[in-house]
Formats: C-alpha cells, sequence, structure tokens
C-alpha cells in the first residue's frame, strides 16, 4: 500500500497525489508533508497541489488542513449486483485504428468540463490501449445513422478473491441527451460485465452530478465510497 505520486498530473496541477484507501492515518500527514517537501525544494514557489484520499473519513480534512489542504471535489463509487433487470440498448465493440476520432470528438464535446476525462488526446488514448486491462470488446459503441451517438467503456478488476466490473467511462454525444440513452447504454455495460461472469458493477461520478446520480440509482447503484481530493488553493 503505497502512496502514487502522479506522473503527469492534470491540467491546472504542478503536483497530484493519491493515498490509497485504508492508509495508515498515524502515517498520512508525515508522508504527505515529506512528499510534499520533497517535490517544493526542487521547484520554483507557488506550486498548485493535489492531494486524492480515496475512501475518504469526515475527520481526514481536519488532518489535511495542517498541510494547507482544502477539500474541493469528491467523486463517488457506486456500486450494483449483477445481473440488472433494465434492458440494454444495439452497441458493438470498439474498432482500433477505425473509431478513434470519432469517439474523441464526441469525448471531447461530453467531457469538455472534466479536469482528466476532458484532456484525452489520441497519445494518451494510445497509451490506454496498452495496459494489461484493455480489450475491444468492453468498449461499446452505440450509433445512430452511422454516428458515434454514444460509448460505454467498461474495465475489469480483479482484486483478491474478488472480481469487479467498471463503466470506466461513458458518455452521450450531447446532440442526442434526452433520448434516454445514457441509462440504456450504462444497462449495455453492465449486460456484457455479466455476460464475463461478474457479479458486482461499479462506477464512479461527481457528486455534484446529480442527474446522472438518479439515473444510477434507478439501474440498483448505491453509493460505496467517497473519493475526495484536497488542494492547497482555493
Amino acid at each position: 500500500m503505497e502512496i502514487v505520486v502522479a506522473k503527469d498530473p492534470p491540467q491546472g496541477f504542478d503536483l497530484s497525489i493519491t493515498v490509497p484507501s485504508q492508509y495508515p492515518a498515524g502515517l498520512l500527514i508525515t508522508d504527505l508533508k515529506r512528499i510534499i517537501d520533497s517535490y517544493t525544494r526542487s521547484h520554483t514557489d507557488n506550486n498548485t497541489i493535489q492531494v486524492w484520499l480515496e475512501n475518504a473519513q469526515e475527520d481526514d480534512s481536519e488532518q489535511l488542513k495542517e498541510l494547507s489542504l482544502y477539500p474541493y471535489r469528491d467523486l463517488l463509487q457506486m456500486r450494483c449486483k449483477l445481473p440488472i433487470s433494465i434492458d440494454g440498448i444495439e452497441t458493438r465493440s470498439f474498432l482500433r485504428g477505425t473509431d478513434e476520432a470519432a469517439f474523441l470528438e464526441v469525448n471531447s464535446r461530453a467531457f469538455h468540463w472534466h479536469p482528466e476525462q476532458g484532456t484525452l488526446n489520441l497519445k494518451k488514448l494510445t497509451a490506454i490501449f496498452e495496459e494489461d486491462w484493455f480489450e475491444e470488446e468492453g468498449f461499446l459503441i452505440h450509433e445512430i445513422g452511422e454516428r458515434l451517438a454514444g460509448f460505454c467503456w467498461t474495465k475489469v478488476h480483479s482484486k483478491d478473491t474478488e472480481t469487479f466490473g467498471e463503466i470506466f467511462a461513458i458518455a452521450v454525444d450531447p446532440e442526442f441527451h434526452g433520448n434516454g440513452i445514457g441509462k440504456s447504454l450504462t444497462a449495455s455495460g453492465l449486460h456484457h460485465l455479466t455476460d464475463k461472469g461478474i457479479s458486482i458493477g461499479l462506477l464512479y461520478v461527481e457528486s455534484d452530478n446529480l442527474p446522472a446520480i438518479r439515473i444510477y440509482e434507478q439501474i440498483g447503484f448505491t453509493i460505496h465510497t467517497t473519493n475526495r481530493a484536497f488542494r492547497n488553493r482555493h
């Protein structure tokens, strides 16, 4: 269990740190201070720093005040049991070498506001393709009139004796909003994970994205944990 320092911090940050769930509370402040001090000694002043705490607890905010870090963003992990009873929508698998441009265009429009997903480009996408977990069959594309109208990208996690199926990224082109595609597309991703023998689905959603949270609750998702981001500037 180690604290992770991002090699490529998200836009707007000079240093981004992630603390895994159940990191020893007695070591948290000391270890974060050591990492931050090591970075700031070798960089110019006025660095913008971000710290993510996985499965954050209520008293964490008080602790991080010692480092002048303050909460600004909550990311909810939601889970559901599989299978679900909601029907999906027609999809096909992503085709490498064919779908990159159309996908990136829709992703950019759908996530223009998102600090991580919104900066996805061909270089970053190609790097993801090379990761061990990536598989084309789990990257589902929905088309309307030969246009890419939405996507549901799934990811399988194996941890200890459990296997989880994640909705890694899902979006509908804004031009097709209001047609109920998002809910059906999520269901398609969950059906795909069920077909792989997975019994627990999960996803991450911003805590202030209430329309998405309502849809996920209708499908059967409930909040499992909260990942909380802190920064040193308001």
